[in-house]
């Protein structure tokens, strides 16, 4: 495990500014984002899609290191080091959605618990389309959300 709690929100803030954006391409490229052929994605697209990203940082945080303050002062850090360096989702975007997707993997006890990729990306999607999301899509975030917090987790543990 990274010991300094700053250095681990450094550490997760690089993962993050490295496979986000990658990974946003490869939503894009699968053509389950609905835009016009020939336009790029739009820019709330790719802001709310950072949003679910930092959340699943954040997720794998807490999945290594448990709720306590080295893991606040964890995620303290990569907020400072992602949101301020401007990398598309801002701090009131970044807080309105994580207690949206907080609440969401909190509700539903042990059911909530196996379908909570499939809730939590159905709300990402639908904020990144504004309106009713295409099923692939859905799958897809959720999908790429879960692999991000467990590879996140992965990378705390490791000291990686």
């Amino acid at each position: 495990m990274i010991s300094d709690p700053a250095r681990r929100g450094q550490a997760l803030a690089e993962l993050f500014q490295s496979l986000a954006p990658r990974l946003f391409e490869e939503i894009v490229e699968t053509g389950v984002l609905p835009h016009l052929p020939g336009e790029a994605a739009p820019d709330t697209a790719r802001a709310e899609w950072d949003c679910f990203a930092l959340y699943a940082c954040v997720r794998g945080l807490v999945a290594a290191g448990g709720f306590n303050r080295e893991t606040a002062a964890a995620i303290d850090a990569l907020h400072e080091r992602v949101l301020e360096a401007g990398d598309g989702a801002t701090r009131s975007l970044a807080s309105e959605r994580y207690a949206e997707y907080g609440a969401i993997g909190q509700e539903g006890g042990k059911a909530g618990a196996a379908t909570v990729a499939q809730r939590l990306g159905e709300a990402a999607a639908r904020h990144m389309v504004a309106g009713e999301p295409p099923p692939a899509l859905i799958e897809l975030v959720g999908a790429l959300h879960e692999a991000l917090a467990e590879g996140a987790t992965e990378a705390v543990r490791q000291g990686a």
